[in-house]
């Protein structure tokens, strides 16, 4: 097992991952009769696209020995209704890396084929920019 997930009422949950304890908590946003004082259940789907993506980058960075230290993702998660679902989901990542066009090019395609954007619906609209910054 890898995680557990209770309900605490008031469109609120708690997570926690069993091998390390670790937790967080989701509630419903504010436009589904939520708090949204914390992560929506589909804002940890967006962000997990652009973690799984950061840490899919990092791992072929080591290997092409270029240091992707201090790389950052901003997302932005769009919905849609009928049904309600994820209909896009926008990441700028600036990346801070010394690093010449082939080993670019290899750490995109190395992105665009985590395993979290090969498990998200097809319909989802997947938009990812580069920023290389020094």
């Amino acid at each position: 097992m890898t995680s557990k997930v209770t309900y605490n009422g008031e469109l609120r949950t708690s997570c926690k991952h069993l091998r390390s304890g670790d937790t967080f908590i989701t509630d419903a946003p504010i436009d589904n009769k939520g708090l949204g004082q914390a992560f929506s259940p589909t804002d940890t789907v967006a962000t997990g696209l652009a973690s799984c993506i950061l840490t899919m980058m990092g791992i072929k960075s080591k290997d092409l020995e270029v240091d992707l230290t201090n790389a950052t993702a901003e997302v932005t998660k769009h919905m849609a209704s009928d049904p309600r679902r994820i209909s896009k989901i926008e990441i700028q990542l600036s990346l801070p890396a010394k690093a010449s066009e082939k080993e670019r090019a290899i750490l995109i395609r190395t992105a665009n084929t985590c395993p979290v954007h090969h498990s998200l619906h097809p319909d989802i609209d997947k938009q990812l920019t580069f920023n290389w910054v020094l």
